[in-house]
């Protein structure tokens, strides 16, 4: 599938800040599942770009002296390749490292207990089929609601709530994973849903689990599928907090308010 992107992002602020940075990973990754033909960001501010531990292409963006509003934009082309959801085990990247807990997916009695019929698929059935019955079970214990968490939202607290988006259900899938010994990285990026002639973006994540004998397996609670050629990956870490597009800080400001506008069409 050949794809062209635009996203802006704007923040703006009811003060004047003094000094802003903005952690920028919205560069796809060089993978089998998509080729970049073109991509550019630009910034209201320095522009600096670097490779992360994680090995994503990202960019620190700085604003100095007084400003009251920060714009990040990100246009490209790419093109994306249906792999099943699979891509190679060997990536560069140490593959144990993806069971380190974290704030976000830390497991907690409840998700012990919500991990429980899968570790006996996993038994029985192994790593891929134990991924498929995770996902069916993220999905329904946690409904997809926006508004309902927000960023610093954990695993446990999406599981008790029983609602909120796929960073959340992102997270649940990767803390159960991971007290079942299977390593699984969280994944941000887009996702092209079709309507009608038209393709409009969304900013996504979903969970990469390792399959011995097959690779990374990506697992979408959000959709209950598996990636295919309408996703495209942008970074990959531990959790939101090591992937995320984009993070800040700023010096000032007071408030802040943030407009979105992203859309993706197809060629």
């Amino acid at each position: 599938m050949h794809l062209t992107v635009k996203h802006v992002t704007q923040f703006k602020f009811a003060e004047a800040a003094t000094h802003s940075i903005q952690y920028i990973r919205m560069t796809p990754r060089a993978d089998l599942c998509q080729r970049v033909r073109h991509w550019e960001i630009t910034a209201s501010g320095r522009l600096t770009p670097w490779t992360d531990g994680f090995d994503n292409h990202a960019h620190v963006a700085t604003f100095d002296g007084e400003h009251d509003e920060v714009r990040v934009t990100v246009s490209g082309e790419i093109t994306t390749l249906d792999t099943n959801g699979i891509l190679p085990m060997d990536d560069g990247l140490p593959p144990y490292i993806f069971l380190t807990p974290t704030d976000y997916t830390d497991a907690d009695d409840a998700i012990r207990k919500f991990a429980k019929p899968v570790a006996k698929v996993l038994e029985s059935q192994g790593a891929l089929a134990a991924g498929h019955a995770l996902m069916a079970a993220v999905a329904e214990a946690v409904q997809y609601q926006a508004g309902q968490t927000t960023v610093e939202t954990k695993a446990s607290e999406a599981l008790a709530a029983g609602k909120g988006v796929c960073q959340d259900q992102a997270h649940l899938f990767i803390a159960a994973a991971r007290h079942l010994g299977l390593p699984t990285r969280y994944v941000s990026g887009y996702l092209a849903a079709r309507q009608g002639n038209d393709s409009h973006l969304a900013s996504h994540a979903w969970a990469e689990t390792l399959v011995e004998g097959l690779g990374w397996v990506s697992f979408d609670p959000a959709n209950d599928q598996c990636a295919t050629d309408a996703y495209i990956r942008l970074a990959l870490g531990l959790d939101y907090g090591t992937a995320c597009p984009i993070r800040g800080l700023r010096s000032g400001g007071g408030l802040e308010e943030m407009d979105v506008n992203l859309r993706i069409d197809e060629q």
